[in-house]
């Protein structure tokens, strides 16, 4: 079988969502990435985890990255033999997508070993379906700023223009939350009035974003559908938050379910206002391992690398 497999290697951002107002519809890939290679050999296969998934909590067997890997090896009636190995600066369970990373990751690592071309619409649907929401799956594939909307049940990828202006920092407490946990928290149903609102913003984020808006940015990250809900899971995320607009931000929320926090602010003003959110989480918190840190789009998306 190893006749058939090449060593491939292949690179995939991370990505914040929602937004604020976007909820499950809007992800942004950023520069922070998980690389997995595989190398053939005559052994089974062997998992070898560096950087935050070092101490993932899970089994090889349950692990989202493996999973990916080995059912594509597994339609082709192959088990895989060899090293793989990721290793990532992705923050687990912090808001950053590294569950579709993972996912998608593996899925390509795997076709590019056995040699097939890149099968985007099969590794965004594999990835849909293991998060049960696309937007960090969108993003980490094909980069940048999109969103995805379900249309007779066939979720749709949307590239959005995003400003050369708008900067990113990003703040997160040691401690991570699920995304299973931030939506049991969420009301079954909302009021006519505030899913009219939740449209209204949403325009206006998507527009303040291409134009490099901070008004804009500022009035559609604003949000009554799920932030408000999930606040209380992060602890001091709202003196956080306030620091953030203190420090200069255009805008603050959560960045996808949690426990990371995100401010929208000019380029030059991004590592000012990660810091001032850290110093206030960090005290609030007793705790001075707060992760922080500037963050740039990633207009590419997944790669292979070789």
């Amino acid at each position: 079988m190893t006749e058939r497999l090449s060593a491939a290697a292949v690179q995939v951002p991370s990505s914040t969502s929602n937004l604020g107002s976007g909820y499950d519809t809007l992800g942004l890939a950023l520069n922070r990435y998980l690389v997995a290679s595989f190398e053939p050999g005559s052994n089974a296969l062997e998992c070898v985890w560096d950087g935050t998934l070092a101490n993932l909590e899970v089994t090889d067997n349950d692990n989202l990255l493996v999973g990916a890997f080995t059912r594509i090896f597994n339609q082709e009636g192959l088990i895989p033999c060899g090293v793989l190995r990721a290793t990532s600066d992705i923050p687990i369970s912090r808001g950053l997508g590294s569950s579709a990373a993972a996912v998608l990751a593996g899925y390509d690592l795997a076709r590019a070993v056995l040699n097939k071309p890149r099968d985007d619409k099969g590794a965004f649907v594999e990835a849909h379906r293991q998060d049960g929401h696309g937007e960090n799956a969108a993003a980490g594939l094909h980069g940048g700023l999109c969103a995805v909307v379900h249309h007779l049940n066939n979720p749709i990828i949307v590239p959005l223009n995003l400003s050369s202006r708008v900067g990113f920092a990003y703040v997160a407490p040691s401690k991570g939350i699920s995304t299973r946990k931030a939506r049991r928290v969420l009301p079954k149903e909302v009021a006519h009035e505030v899913a009219v609102r939740s449209l209204g913003r949403i325009t206006t984020l998507v527009q303040g974003f291409a134009r490099g808006d901070p008004e804009l940015i500022r009035i559609g990250v604003e949000d009554e559908l799920h932030v408000p809900h999930r606040l209380s899971l992060i602890d001091s995320a709202e003196e956080a938050i306030a620091a953030g607009y203190e420090a200069g931000a255009w805008a603050v929320t959560i960045s996808g379910a949690g426990s990371g926090i995100i401010a929208m602010c000019d380029l030059e003003n991004t590592e000012a206002i990660s810091d001032a959110m850290c110093v206030v989480l960090s005290r609030a918190i007793g705790e001075s391992n707060c992760l922080s840190f500037s963050a740039a789009p990633d207009h590419v998306g997944l790669r292979r690398l070789s």
